[in-house]
C-alpha cells in the first residue's frame, strides 16, 4: 500500500472517529457543559481538518489522471490527422 493511500485511510478514519464522538457528546448530553462544548468544537476541528485534506489529495488524484489522459488524447487526435492528410480526397 502506497503512503498517500494509507494517508488517505487514516484521514477517513480520523473524520468517522471525530464526527462519532461529536454525535456522542450532543446524545449523551454532555455537549450542553462548558468542557463538553469546547471537546465539542475541537471534534469537529479534527473533522474539518482531515476533510479539507481529503479534498486536496482527491483534487490533486484527479488533477494527475486529466494530465496523464490529456497526452494519449493529443497524440490519438494526431493520428486521425495524420491519417486524413495521408489518405487521398477523391
Amino acid at each position: 500500500m502506497s503512503d498517500r493511500a494509507a494517508l488517505f485511510l487514516f484521514s477517513i478514519l480520523m473524520i468517522a472517529v471525530s464526527l462519532g464522538a461529536a454525535v456522542w457528546l450532543l446524545v449523551t448530553g454532555q455537549a450542553g457543559t462548558v468542557d463538553g462544548l469546547f471537546l465539542l468544537l475541537t471534534a469537529l476541528l479534527s473533522a474539518a481538518v482531515f476533510g479539507l485534506y481529503v479534498k486536496f489529495i482527491l483534487g490533486r488524484a484527479m488533477e494527475a489522471q486529466k494530465q496523464a489522459q490529456a497526452p494519449a488524447q493529443s497524440t490519438a487526435a494526431g493520428r486521425v490527422a495524420a491519417k486524413q492528410q495521408a489518405t487521398p480526397v477523391g
